[in-house]
């Protein structure tokens, strides 16, 4: 059986540091407002020159280099977004042309905060019919450019970020072992940007109204999220003939540090096994999984043999996981 191995991960966090202190103008106390909210104490801000594509494109290099493979190698790129360079064409392509994959296709995936899992399934999808033995898979994000700043409810939780992850054909037993994703229309309106599309288009008076902004209804999502979660973790150890206990690792979407809480508690899994940059990154979306990812393969954390759960959620509604052996 051919498997998908991570052979190599990069990532990217901008220089410019936002503790909470930022919000203070917006909250009182802000710092520990924030914090007893979260579990956040700063997140990083892209530059206003630097787009997703920027933010992928380092991370990206940082892959190849970590996988000692050229870019012409890459047979696919895929970039899990949801805030792209532009409407059209897709950053994908971007990146492609600014690593130099030129025999790569490249494409995005916009599952919103599920979207480096989405892409990391895709990879795994192609690699396992056969037919492209190299994939790249990206998570990146850019949520300070379309954040409503006057919303203390949404605007704390966010940073930008990007992480990259290279997987190959193997057919050793390890790599990617199972893989759980779902995703339910009906909670479409829960994370939307209003007026982003053909639906809405635009305007100065979608603009005056900040429905060019980032919406999301916290306390519904905060309960979905508590309920896929454990979805995720139960379905993914049936799949792959496991118990919960067997798995060295699991890497959460990184949006609420309570959210994390809750669900050690419910599904009897060690705190200190979930691995977080939630306090120093913020919700990073598509990128937080996969900058947690490469912070500990470097960081020595994640070690050959290791079983790693890596699981999303987010807009659309959307969610999944992928049980990995490195």
């Amino acid at each position: 059986m051919i498997h998908a191995q991570v052979i190599g991960s990069g990532a990217y966090s901008p220089e410019r540091v936002v503790k909470n202190e930022f919000f203070e103008e917006l909250v009182p106390n802000a710092d520990e407002w924030v914090f007893s909210r979260t579990g956040i104490r700063e997140r990083r801000f892209a530059r206003e020159d630097q787009a997703t594509s920027d933010l992928a494109t380092i991370a990206a290099r940082q892959a190849l280099e970590a996988a000692g493979i050229d870019a012409s190698e890459i047979d696919c790129l895929v970039v899990g977004t949801s805030t792209p360079d532009m409407i059209l064409p897709a950053t994908a392509c971007i990146v492609q042309h600014n690593i130099g994959a030129t025999n790569a296709f490249a494409f995005d995936v916009n599952s919103v905060c599920s979207s480096f899992v989405y892409a990391l399934e895709v990879a795994d999808n192609f690699i396992k019919c056969g037919k492209y033995r190299t994939v790249m898979a990206i998570g990146a994000d850019t949520y300070s450019k379309i954040l409503d700043f006057a919303d203390k409810s949404s605007c704390p939780l966010f940073g930008d970020g990007a992480g990259a992850a290279i997987l190959r054909a193997t057919e050793e037993d390890k790599g990617v072992l199972c893989t759980y994703m779902r995703s339910d229309g009906s909670g479409w309106p829960l994370i939307q940007v209003p007026s982003s599309g053909s639906r809405k288009p635009v305007t100065a008076e979608t603009i005056a109204a900040h429905e060019n902004t980032f919406k999301m209804a916290g306390k519904q999502v905060y309960i979905f999220a508590t309920e896929v979660i454990p979805e995720i973790i139960v379905e993914i150890c049936r799949r792959g003939g496991i118990q919960v206990s067997d798995i060295d690792y699991i890497i959460p979407h990184q949006a609420n540090v309570r959210m994390i809480d809750f669900i050690a508690k419910k599904c009897g899994y060690p705190k200190e096994r979930f691995l977080l940059n939630l306090d120093r990154c913020g919700n990073t979306s598509a990128a937080s999984v996969a900058l947690v990812l490469d912070e500990n393969l470097r960081n020595g954390t994640i070690k050959p043999g290791n079983l790693v759960l890596t699981m999303g959620f987010g807009g659309g509604l959307s969610w999944g996981g992928l049980l990995i052996r490195f």
